[in-house]
């Protein structure tokens, strides 16, 4: 299986209700953008108040509005509803993230590319512990909220999915290929992965060496998928080939077999009883 570097580039997220439309680089969108994000912290810290205060379904917009001394129409610029109000550095984080996959350098392993992509989400969350448990304990009390963060979740997941794919040969895309499925459920590894590591940092009341317990989740992770994901792929860069998967030689009395991590053990096993001269025996 082999991942080739160049191709495709993951495709760029859709600009939701809210996003700025000025250039990130220039100063005018830096500051509006930074504008932006302020108001939408503000409104939604207003709104967690207001929900712990008297409860989520008895909180309206207007209510929200005019504890963050805003009028209505300001909080339907950055929000389209209260439930969006609670979650409002999703779309900032996802454009970080894709930022991520976007640099990525080209001896990276689109894996380790993705792990480093989905940490912006728990950098997200630890900037502010407090908040981040208020908000964990609310949506586990309120069903449209938890939809809400399925959904977000889904999100990062369909980025780092198309990501992986993109590095894939797609001339390779056949019946009986399984490189697209694997793609897939290692995205969804590393998304389960973080937020397993999330929810139990979350429990704890936002306590504990969170980027620690992460590195470990993605350790196993790799362990995991890394010998299928891209084996072969830095030598056939170098060469333009695809070396064999399994060689053999004898040296003497002594048969020297050499395997690639990702051959399939019978074709292993068949290419030594070949070379011991036992086939059909």
């Amino acid at each position: 299986m082999q991942y080739v570097r160049g191709m495709s580039q993951p495709a760029k997220t859709t600009p939701r209700a809210g996003t700025p439309t000025d250039t990130p680089e220039s100063p005018a969108g830096g500051r509006a953008a930074a504008q932006r994000l302020k108001m939408r912290r503000e409104l939604a810290a207003a709104a967690m108040e207001l929900f712990a205060a008297k409860g989520y379904e008895a909180t309206t917009v207007d209510e929200i509005a005019a504890a963050a001394g805003v009028a209505r129409r300001t909080f339907f610029r950055h929000f389209r509803s209260k439930e969006e109000a609670i979650f409002p550095d999703h779309d900032d984080t996802l454009v970080r993230a894709e930022a991520v996959l976007n640099a990525a350098p080209a001896h990276e392993h689109p894996l380790d590319t993705v792990c480093r992509g989905i940490k912006e989400v728990m950098k997200m969350y630890a900037a502010s512990p407090a908040v981040s448990v208020a908000r964990y304990r609310l949506t586990r009390e309120v069903p449209t909220l938890r939809e809400r963060e399925i959904a977000s979740v889904a999100r990062y997941e369909r980025l780092f999915t198309r990501y992986l794919l993109g590095h894939f040969d797609e001339r390779d895309h056949h019946d009986g290929n399984d490189d697209p499925l694997l793609a897939e459920v290692a995205a969804s590894a590393v998304v389960t992965a973080h937020n397993h590591v999330l929810r139990r940092w979350l429990r704890a009341g936002g306590k504990g060496d969170v980027e620690t317990q992460l590195d470990h989740a993605f350790a196993i992770v790799r362990r995991t998928f890394g010998t299928g994901i891209g084996a072969g792929r830095s030598t056939a860069a170098r060469t333009g080939t695809e070396p064999a998967p399994v060689t053999a030689s004898h040296e003497g009395d002594v048969l020297v077999a050499v395997a690639r991590t990702d051959a399939p053990l019978e074709q292993v096993m068949r290419t030594i009883t070949r070379a011991l001269g036992h086939e059909g025996s």
